[in-house]
């Protein structure tokens, strides 16, 4: 429980409703991820010359492309990944309008894509801010009460504004994938106590941190954006830390009970001086 709260205010709070159940969230960087396949039979039709040239326009493009990353995938699901971290929606478009430009594009296959923004969960300030408003009899969303929570984020914004806008990591290997947290009949995440929801989200937390010397995580929001709720990425330079973490998550409560998972996506990161050699080589040489 967060410090400063009673525990007879938090039972109060959610017996009498006075507690609303959406957790505060703060919102930084806007994400995209785009993936690709490439159209191998037109592209090996063209003159090697012309496709050393075509990409290297690609490169020069994305070399010039800050906060942006290009991933090989591994498997079926795709040949590119391409990484996007911008400051809102409209410079994401910018970014596919000038790409789709490229005459490498002609070549590639949108095999999907994701949108979403960097999001923090702040259950433990959450819980915190509503209980001593409670007790200070503050009615929900009244002015006083909307003034508080304006505050608290103000507050914590600055405190994690670096969090809000990542740079993205330069290790060897990504894994994204999307999840949801269940809405069944039989079970549904958001029918819990906000409190019960932050103690199993705290639990959660401390799998993650314990691997936090291997592996660096981004989450971010998709909720009216895109097909599932969040976007999880990750990045390590070892690959099976991947399977280690998320399997120990697994056991968690809030991951055994009420967790859903979507696509996963694994690749290599690959500098934009690299692209000649996986797209004309069809190698990627060790680092980057």
């Amino acid at each position: 429980m967060p410090q400063n709260v009673k525990p007879a205010d938090v039972r109060a709070g959610a017996e009498t409703g006075a507690f609303p159940g959406v957790p505060l969230t703060l919102e930084g960087s806007s994400v995209l991820h785009q993936m690709y396949r490439v159209r191998w039979p037109a592209w090996k039709a063209l003159e090697l010359g012309v496709r050393r040239e075509i990409v290297r326009d690609a490169a020069l493009a994305l070399e010039g492309m800050e906060r942006s990353a290009v991933y090989s995938l591994l498997g079926h699901k795709g040949d590119l990944l391409l990484l996007h971290f911008r400051e809102s929606f409209d410079e994401l478009n910018r970014v596919e309008l000038r790409l789709a430009q490229l005459r490498l594009w002609d070549y590639l296959e949108p095999a999907s894509s994701y949108l979403s923004v960097v999001e923090l969960g702040l259950y433990d300030s959450t819980v915190k801010l509503y209980a001593t408003l409670a007790a200070r009899g503050v009615q929900p969303h009244s002015p006083e009460w909307n003034q508080a929570v304006a505050e608290t984020l103000a507050m914590q914004r600055k405190a994690m504004q670096s969090r809000l806008a990542p740079e993205i990591p330069s290790q060897r290997y990504l894994c994204f994938y999307p999840m949801d947290r269940k809405r069944g009949e039989d079970k549904n995440f958001y029918t819990v106590p906000i409190e019960e929801r932050g103690r199993m989200m705290r639990e959660h937390g401390l799998v993650g941190r314990r691997y936090a010397d291997e592996v660096q995580q981004i989450i971010s929001g998709s909720i009216g954006f895109d097909d599932w709720e969040w976007g999880v990425d990750l990045f390590a330079p070892d690959p099976l830390v991947f399977k280690k973490l998320i399997y120990e998550m697994r056991f968690d409560e809030v991951s055994a009970v009420y967790a859903l998972f979507g696509t996963f996506y694994v690749g290599l990161l690959v500098a934009p001086e690299q692209l000649g050699a996986l797209l004309v080589a069809g190698e990627l040489p060790e680092g980057v």
